[in-house]
């Protein structure tokens, strides 16, 4: 798992108003319920993000993440993965028992409930994901599902299903120099595979960086955080015409 109940994400490089923030539930196209966390900021930037969780779903971390999202601009929707399995149970906290869970989430309930975030938002609409999330984000992105773009954070590229011969949308890849979760030789197949089906992409690595690295607890990453919002920004904004 990515973060502790302690973790916090760092804050965006502007802070503004938030209009308003809270737990919600969606129904995904299968007819499943399933828990999300939305905020709004009080001055949109025209862009909207869904969040894609690490393994434990709608954890603290990523409803803070969603508020700081907002702050920055953004329209936000972060998703839980398990209405299937857990119901809309608003508990994700450390005593949530995700490993059985986990296991039995699959790629088209991920895209369905995605989407379903999507449809609540305003285009353009972007994903941003960590770790399990991050695949998935990547993954959706490769394969278009009429996103502007995907963003994922230290993502294990071995999760991700074949990519199409045909562009999908951009993506954007942050990962941690020391990030063990996929080797370069993963990343080098990932990345030829996007070449030859046309994808935009890009990639920028903090060295030394672990896993996880996107925490206001690190003071030792604070930079790598900061770019990383900075890459975020400039990213969203230039697919956003």
């Amino acid at each position: 798992m990515c973060h502790s109940t302690s973790s916090r994400p760092p804050a965006p490089p502007v802070v503004g108003e938030v209009a308003s923030h809270g737990t919600i539930e969606l129904i995904s196209g299968d007819g499943t319920r399933f828990l999300a966390y939305r905020a709004e900021p009080a001055t949109p930037n025209g862009r909207s993000v869904v969040i894609l969780p690490d393994i434990r779903g709608l954890h603290p971390y990523y409803r803070d993440l969603a508020v700081r999202f907002a702050e920055a601009g953004f329209k936000v929707i972060a998703i839980d993965y398990f209405g299937r399995t857990a119901g809309t149970d608003d508990d994700r906290g450390e005593t949530f028992d995700w490993q059985p869970k986990i296991a039995q989430v699959t790629s088209e309930q991920v895209r369905a409930d995605v989407l379903a975030a999507a449809a609540e938002l305003p285009g353009p609409v972007f994903t941003v994901g960590f770790c399990f999330g991050g695949s998935y984000s990547w993954w959706l992105g490769a394969n278009g599902n009429g996103l502007a773009g995907a963003i994922g954070f230290y993502g294990a590229v071995r999760r991700i299903d074949t990519i199409p011969e045909t562009p999908g949308a951009p993506l954007l890849l942050l990962r941690g120099g020391a990030d063990t979760a996929s080797t370069e030789e993963e990343f080098d197949t990932f990345t030829a595979a996007l070449d030859r089906a046309g994808t935009e992409h890009e990639t920028h690595i903090y060295e030394n960086a672990p896993h996880s690295f996107f925490d206001r607890s690190y003071a030792e990453w604070a930079e790598a955080c900061a770019d990383s919002w900075r890459q975020i920004m400039a990213f969203t904004e230039r697919h956003s015409a």
